[in-house]
Order: C-alpha cells, then sequence, then structure tokens
C-alpha cells in the first residue's frame, strides 16, 4: 500500500503520542522531500524537527516529480507536494487535512484521509480510546475542526 503524507498530520500525532498509529495502520509512509523540509526549518515546532533528524525505518522520503496543475498553486508547498507525488506514484492514499488540498486532491481521484480518519479507525480497531484522544488533540493542540464534525464523531463511539 502506498501511503503519502503532509506535514500536519504527523505533527498533530506527535503532539498527542499517536504517531505509532501511522506505522500500524500503513506500515510505511512516503513524505515529498518538500515536507521533510518543512519539519526541518526554523520555526517548524521542536518535537517535529527532532522526529525528522532521526526518521523511522517505516518513513521513506521522495523527491516530487514536477508537475504542473494550476489549481495547486494556491495550496501551501507541502500540500502541493504531496498531492504531485501521490498523483505520480499512483498512491493508494493521500494523508492531509486542509480542505482546499483535500479538494483538489479528491478532484484528481486521490482517496483521501486527514488526522481524525487515522484516530477514527484507530477508535474502531480499539486501538485508542477515541473520545478522550480527541479531547486531548482539541485542548492541548491547535488542531480546528467544526463542532459539527466533532459531534458527528463522538456519536459513532457513544
Amino acid at each position: 500500500m502506498i501511503v503519502i503524507s503532509d506535514t500536519s498530520p504527523i505533527l498533530y500525532l506527535l503532539l498527542i503520542n499517536q504517531l505509532d498509529l501511522l506505522p500500524r495502520l500503513y506500515s510505511n509512509l512516503i513524505i515529498p522531500d518538500v515536507v521533510q523540509a518543512e519539519m526541518q526549518a526554523t520555526g517548524a515546532p521542536i518535537v517535529l524537527q527532532d522526529w525528522i533528524a532521526k526518521p523511522p525505518q517505516w518513513l521513506e522520503i521522495r523527491t516530487v516529480p514536477p508537475g504542473n496543475y494550476a489549481p495547486l498553486q494556491r495550496l501551501q508547498a507541502g500540500e502541493q507536494a504531496a498531492i504531485l507525488l501521490a498523483q505520480s506514484l499512483q498512491a493508494d492514499l493521500l494523508i492531509v487535512d486542509d480542505l482546499a488540498a483535500r479538494q483538489i486532491a479528491q478532484q484528481l481521484g486521490i482517496k483521501i484521509t486527514g488526522l481524525l480518519g487515522i484516530l477514527g479507525e484507530a477508535g474502531r480497531r480499539k486501538w485508542i480510546d477515541f473520545p478522550e484522544t480527541l479531547k486531548q488533540l482539541l485542548q492541548t493542540t491547535n488542531f480546528r475542526v467544526s463542532p459539527q464534525l466533532v459531534e458527528d464523531l463522538l456519536k459513532e463511539f457513544s
């Protein structure tokens, strides 16, 4: 299974100590070299800089082939690179949270999930207590999600 990720899902999983869900769900994960550079950049959260300085064996970093799709220009560099890499590798899944990036990826026929999709799947498999993990995410990070989506997700686990 070819799975590509953008920066933010990895960061938030790190912040709530749930990064081990990625290799449990997908075995291997690929990030674009542009995403690696974002993680290493001055100003990136220290936890992310420390993590990418010693990447785990299940993480692969790939150079992004050139691509020119006009709607991508409105996205940040990491999101653009993740979509281009997912498209070029014919990825099975793209992990991305940004709404505009998700919409563009879907228009291109790329299957997507995001942080909440990962946590939801882990909750369904009983690997985490989903309501508690969601509460931790919302109380200890700056992750943004609509109250309606939170309510809908919590109904599934009540």
